[in-house]
């Protein structure tokens, strides 16, 4: 079974809600990335999302796309993503990891090559940001051989008829963009988010990851009782960025952070 199924079975039965961080892969370096990966756990985190890092992340908020521009001029390519995933697998074979980025990369290694890659070091989903429902068929057949999830982003925008057809072929979770925009945005509106989230689960019983516009623990507590799960990205980047030449002080910062988002989220009753 794959790793994000048996994690949300295991939140389910818990009763509590999962915790999806988002960083950059090679932010500020390799090395540091995998260190970064296991202080997550250690604080309460049950997914980690992996942005593969790329020139032009058009959904991508300054926060974010400033981290890819590190990530990129440190060398980065998407084989040391495969590495930065092996290298966290040798110590933790538990915690569900998701590659989050855009089509191109995928395309010049090629859907099959890049998904037997992703799998032989342990990756357990993916989501695509630029690849379209109508687009994805061939990526899917990859992944499906593989027992790997392409995990669908939703968005306020999106239509009921369209819900329709992500919610058919949905695996894993479904990922709500609770915001028009980029990441890092704010504003966030709970009471339209939480109608949106009633009309996608009329439609499938699949998790929900309310992500885009939490960015601490009352947001994310707000966000949480009304989803599956909530995805951390900008504010967590900045904390990267901010204390990238002082590690001890960011891995402090990040565990201190992360376990209020993670108390906040057990607080809920």
């Amino acid at each position: 079974m794959n790793r994000i199924n048996t994690c949300f079975d295991q939140i389910k039965k818990n009763d509590k809600k999962a915790l999806i961080p988002f960083i950059t892969a090679g932010d500020p370096s390799s090395n540091l990335t995998v260190s970064i990966m296991h202080e997550l756990v250690r604080s309460g985190s049950d997914i980690i999302e992996l942005g593969i890092p790329f020139s032009d992340p058009m959904a991508d908020g300054p926060v974010i796309q400033r981290a890819s521009e590190r990530a990129l001029a440190q060398g980065t390519n998407t084989d040391d993503v495969f590495r930065i995933v092996k290298n966290f697998r040798s110590e933790d074979q538990k915690t569900p990891i998701i590659l989050m980025g855009y089509l191109n990369p995928i395309e010049i290694m090629g859907y099959e090559n890049f998904v037997n890659k992703a799998s032989e070091v342990g990756v357990d989903g993916l989501i695509v940001v630029d690849l379209p429902l109508e687009e994805s068929t061939r990526l899917q057949e990859a992944l499906k051989m593989r027992d790997l999830f392409q995990i669908f982003l939703l968005s306020p925008t999106t239509i009921k008829e369209r819900l329709g057809k992500i919610c058919e072929v949905a695996s894993g979770f479904l990922y709500y963009v609770s915001l028009k925009g980029v990441t890092g945005s704010d504003k966030l509106d709970i009471k339209l988010v939480e109608e949106k989230i009633l009309q996608i689960q009329s439609k499938t019983k699949i998790p929900l990851a309310v992500g885009f516009g939490i960015k601490d623990p009352s947001t994310a507590k707000a966000a949480g009782k009304i989803s599956d799960a909530v995805v951390i990205g900008s504010a967590l980047v900045k904390i990267i960025a901010e204390y990238s030449d002082n590690t001890d002080e960011m891995r402090k910062r990040i565990k201190s952070f992360m376990t209020t988002l993670r108390q906040a989220l057990d607080s809920i009753s």
